[in-house]
């Protein structure tokens, strides 16, 4: 059972809609004016950016610190297995999602117990080093042939399967007092291309993407966030990625999907996207993005970006307070207990 919600006063400071990474370990002084002057909505967490517990904590009250808000969203991609910042020895790994597919197609029930209490698990670590959002689930369904840059990351190859699943891990997040940002909408799955390194482009057909891919998102599009993809469906937009286009974002993704959360670009300095970061920035507001996402901590293109971006105001701001709304204070948990559970139903399924 969840705990209370937070009590969040209005912040009287206008926020910009952006979220940043930083360079290093530590907090620079260029990044701490630049913040304060910014007043981004929020961070992201990388594993260049983490050293240790103590660290960690002190970082994250740094980078909160700079724009005057304790409740500030600190994102991170901690999902397991091949994408994790929080690393052994300090942390525990996690499985990668398809392990608890494979765990499904076994036993529905130990699968859903199992992938709660590693999503409950994962919030516990997140909570206690001051980390409120964490991009998953990841609902991409993969196809064969597919670039692997999803592979398993995702839970399975049946649509049916990832909802179920992708549910328990978002109770388990929240639970936890973790915000859930569901990626990369609107599916990730054909990609022919590593998006951080190229455009892929989609060209199945409209009926076949609604009736499999964009299932999933519709399926649980009431998570608060949701990242898209930078992934070109030629079907409903043969010229731009989902990110920069006007039309996936207001017809499928706001529209068939019916997704009215905040959404959040996928990172802007990816080579998916071409032109200077201005334009980038500007595109993806224009489209449709309520955040834009700058992840290197490159402060010369993090300044690029901050010289587009809008100040967070209207739609925008209506969906991010409604998102911060669901953050909770977590109920009483003993993780000792959920290892010792989690542990079990993996290794009978192993």
């Amino acid at each position: 059972m969840a705990g209370r919600a937070f009590r969040r006063d209005s912040i009287p400071v206008t926020r910009a809609r952006a979220i940043f990474g930083c360079a290093g370990a530590d907090l620079e002084p260029a990044e701490a004016e630049f913040f304060r002057r910014v007043q981004p909505w929020g961070f992201i967490l990388f594993a260049r950016n983490v050293v240790d517990r103590d660290q960690l904590r002190r970082f994250t009250a740094a980078l909160r610190a700079t724009i005057d808000d304790p409740l500030a969203p600190i994102l991170i991609d901690q999902e397991g297995g091949r994408v994790a910042r929080l690393k052994p020895p300090h942390w525990k790994e996690r499985p990668a999602a398809a392990r608890f597919g494979a765990l499904y197609a076994e036993n529905h029930e130990a699968a859903l117990e199992a992938v709660y209490l590693n999503a409950r698990l994962i919030a516990h670590d997140l909570h206690e080093m001051g980390i409120n959002a964490d991009c998953l689930p990841v609902l991409d369904v993969p196809v064969a042939g597919a670039d692997a840059v999803i592979g398993d990351r995702a839970f399975a190859t049946d649509p049916s399967a990832i909802i179920d699943l992708g549910r328990a891990q978002m109770e388990g997040l929240t639970e936890g007092g973790v915000l859930p940002v569901m990626k990369h909408v609107p599916g990730h799955g054909r990609a022919n291309a590593d998006s951080h390194h190229a455009l892929p482009r989609v060209p199945t057909v409209a009926e076949e993407l609604s009736a499999t891919d964009f299932v999933t998102f519709r399926s649980l599009n009431t998570c608060p966030m949701a990242m898209t993809a930078h992934v070109v469906y030629e079907a409903i937009d043969p010229q731009r990625p989902a990110t920069t286009s006007p039309k996936v974002i207001r017809d499928v993704i706001r529209g068939e999907i019916g997704f009215d959360g905040l959404l959040i670009s996928d990172d802007l300095s990816m080579n998916a996207l071409d032109g200077p970061l201005s334009v980038r920035t500007k595109a993806a507001q224009f489209a449709g993005c309520d955040i834009v996402l700058h992840c290197n901590g490159k402060m010369d293109e993090m300044a690029e970006v901050a010289s587009e971006v809008k100040p967070l105001e209207g739609q925008a701001l209506r969906r991010a307070e409604h998102a911060l709304s669901h953050l909770v204070m977590p109920a009483a948990f003993d993780p000792a207990a959920a290892e010792t559970r989690l542990a079990a139903l993996m290794g009978a399924h192993a």
